[in-house]
């Protein structure tokens, strides 16, 4: 569970080259495991211990500074309602302009913590030109160059002592399923129908939800957190609600979250907002289900349901053992099968597999099919185990860590599968030196 810091600014103040600073270690750590790299506006990121999801809100906007205008209110809005702590971005070649003015007035009103940098403060000329953010109104300023990095430590420090004591929540041992999607894709119906009363009121308006909500849930035995993602957003906001912030939305969701139930509109297909929500989610090592809804909706023959799998697979590889539930909330279809089907997923992501059998598994495995020679030099896998975390990671002890390549991970990974069932769940695969 950790904080979410959000940076804010005018375009090419320098925002991504900061916020690809800071993850970079991160990332270079994180995205080796599938060999992924996604959309590049979220990331971790930890400084003295303390880890915190990085969102880069400048994260879409194209065109000229006039759309900027309207954009940029949109982008601090999200960041007031999301974040934790807000780094606000200026530029002391740019000097104060009149959007720095209109951003300082929104951050001024609110109780967050607001950092005010000054970025491409390379030299002691403009050191002194810094001087002119004490205008904004926000007090004192800390000035870096994001480029070679001078002056992150300072602001870092800072940042992350502001930032709330995350309350380890009390042994809450119950499972989190979050139910996430694009607006409108039925996600409130689901869980009212689950349910059985409107404890949410739902109307057809995109985007009516706002604030996650938490509900606990028993029936057929089975009980868990259900966390809905939404709230009520202003009628004006929600047409221009552009992908990126949507996404940004379920980020706390399905961090705090153990499975993510996520709600495709079979009407619109598993199109490009869907997919980041599920890379989000995988890159968290979330567990995984897939709940098309709208499927009364969609005209069928008798391949239709395999060939929308198919095409769904096609899209989430490497990472296709997920499972698929094709469900109509609305004709009250396959809605607890959805429920089983998170609380078998929930099931395979805390298993533990004991040492021995992984073992007595896996070394005739690798065996027969070690990992390719390299530089003339051969790898043996001597032993297997499981690691303590929250969700499933393996080692794999061998002699040459360094040489075994993506390939034969995802080799491993595959055979992980085949033999004990991790459906829904995204596995690890890490080798270590005996």
């Amino acid at each position: 569970m950790g904080n979410i810091v959000a940076i804010v600014g005018r375009p090419n103040v320098g925002k991504s080259t900061f916020f690809n600073r800071l993850i970079k270690r991160r990332e270079a750590i994180v995205d080796a495991v599938s060999g992924v790299t996604r959309d590049r506006h979220y990331g971790k990121s930890d400084w003295n211990g303390k880890e915190f999801s990085l969102i880069d809100t400048g994260g879409y906007v194209v065109g000229s500074d006039d759309v900027f205008e309207a954009e940029i209110d949109k982008q601090v809005e999200l960041a007031i309602d999301e974040a934790d702590a807000i780094i606000f971005m200026v530029d002391v070649e740019a000097g104060v302009t009149g959007m720095d003015q209109d951003v300082a007035k929104l951050l001024r009103k609110i109780k967050k913590p607001v950092f005010l940098v000054v970025n491409k403060v390379d030299n002691n000329k403009r050191a002194e030109d810094a001087v002119e953010f004490y205008s904004l109104g926000l007090g004192d300023y800390f000035t870096i160059a994001s480029i070679n990095g001078s002056g992150t430590g300072d602001l870092l420090d800072a940042v992350v002592d502001a930032l709330p004591e995350v309350e380890e929540i009390e042994e809450e041992t119950l499972p989190r399923f979050a139910v996430v999607g694009r607006p409108n894709a039925g996600k409130s119906s689901f869980i009212n129908a689950l349910i059985g009363e409107d404890r949410y009121i739902v109307t057809d308006i995109a985007g009516t939800t706002r604030d996650s909500i938490d509900t606990k849930y028993n029936r057929f035995g089975f009980e868990f957190n259900l966390v809905d993602t939404a709230g009520i957003r202003k009628k004006s906001k929600v047409k221009e609600d552009l992908e990126f912030y949507s996404v940004m939305r379920s980020v706390r969701a399905i961090e705090h979250s153990d499975v993510c139930l996520v709600v495709v509109d079979a009407t619109r297909g598993f199109d490009g907002q869907v997919q980041n929500i599920f890379w989000l989610a995988e890159r968290n090592r979330k567990g995984i289900v897939i709940l098309v809804n709208k499927w009364d909706l969609v005209d069928k023959d008798t391949k239709t349901a395999k060939a929308f799998e198919t095409h769904i697979r096609e899209q989430t590889a490497p990472f296709t053992d997920v499972p698929i539930v094709f469900m109509s909330v609305l004709n009250k279809q396959r809605i607890f099968k959805a429920i089983e089907t998170a609380v078998e997923v929930y099931k395979n992501r805390t298993k533990r597999i004991k040492t021995s059998v992984l073992n007595d598994t896996f070394l005739p495995i690798v065996e027969r099919q070690p990992p390719p020679a390299n530089k003339g030099k051969f790898i043996k896998i001597k032993y297997i185990m499981q690691l303590p975390t929250p969700q499933p990671q393996f080692a794999f002890f061998c002699n040459l860590p360094q040489y075994v390549k993506e390939p034969y991970k995802r080799f491993l990974e595959n055979k992980l599968r085949d033999h004990f069932d991790f459906n829904g769940v995204p596995v690890s695969v890490y080798m270590r030196k005996k």
